[in-house]
């Protein structure tokens, strides 16, 4: 059996689900809030990209895309202001109640617009242009996925380490009254934190339905869930982690594919070997142990 085709799309699926898990990550790192409706957003941002190139069919298509990107960076903008921001000294469990909420509302406001049906994601110039590497036919955006994650993660991370901005986000992540007090604009950290989690998924939303191109309303639900396993998988909290996290997944889940007698219990493979990762690590491969203050 050739397994050089299951490897190429394992990893061009990994990529993608990474650049999900990183905005899991990122808002866990600082909120230890699972922002659930992350997934949704992930889906809105490919029903936006169906409408504007619908919408507006002679403007150029990287124009369409810069606006999608902008709109799914603007609504993740307005979720944290208005369903997080509020809730910003209520118990967790308040703040993971309203995050369920706004996924609700996504999909409902999803369902009213489309009327339930799914749409046909437009064709991108180039990347959905099918060529052939190592024998594998494929688009050009199953190609591309792991190493636009791997451009995106190193930015991400250099951002963090070598900036001022990045400073105060690891100040942020580590104690949050303390960063408070030493003068961190923690409002505008937060803020930024869902910025640019909203602009990996909506990079992420384009490579994916280039490749599976039906979007509905219940499009973000598996994906955000596997981009959550996979931000656990790597280690909740951390960057790196959830590149490894997402690529190992999805190359798991197209070896299982190959595999007759495993294809129709993929999901339960990837789930279960999630269990077994957790039971012999629980903090994930790359997590840190953190100290609970009392």
């Amino acid at each position: 059996m050739n397994l050089t085709p299951y490897l190429i799309r394992g990893l061009a699926t990994g990529g993608q689900f990474a650049l999900v898990a990183i905005g899991y990550t990122m808002v866990y790192g600082i909120l230890k809030l699972i922002n659930f409706a992350h997934g949704d957003l992930f889906m809105l941002s490919g029903i936006m990209m169906i409408y504007l190139a619908a919408s507006f069919p002679t403007m150029p298509m990287w124009v369409t895309i810069l606006i999608m990107i902008a709109l799914t960076v603007f609504v993740g903008f307005a979720i944290e202001k208005c369903a997080y921001s509020p809730l910003r000294t209520a118990p967790r469990m308040s703040v993971m109640i309203s995050a369920i909420g706004v996924s609700y509302l996504l999909q409902n406001l999803v369902c009213y617009v489309t009327g339930g049906l799914a749409k046909q994601f437009p064709d991108i110039p180039l990347i959905s242009q099918s060529i052939r590497v190592f024998g594998v036919k494929d688009k050009l955006a199953v190609f591309i996925s792991p190493l636009v994650a791997v451009v995106l993660m190193v930015i991400l991370v250099l951002i963090i380490n070598h900036t001022k901005f990045g400073m105060s986000m690891r100040a942020v992540s580590k104690d949050f009254e303390t960063a408070q007090l030493m003068g961190v604009k923690i409002n505008s950290v937060i803020s930024m934190t869902f910025v640019i989690g909203s602009f990996l998924a909506a990079v992420g939303a384009m490579l994916y339905f280039t490749n599976y191109p039906t979007v509905a309303i219940t499009s973000g639900g598996m994906p955000g869930l596997k981009a959550f396993v996979a931000a656990v998988f790597g280690g909740i909290g951390s960057i790196p982690g959830a590149m490894i996290g997402g690529v190992l997944l999805g190359v798991i889940e197209k070896i299982c594919l190959a595999v007759p007698a495993l294809a129709p219990y993929t999901t339960a493979v990837e789930f279960s070997l999630l269990i077994l990762i957790l039971l012999v690590r629980p903090i994930g491969l790359l997590g840190k142990k953190r100290r609970e203050k009392v």
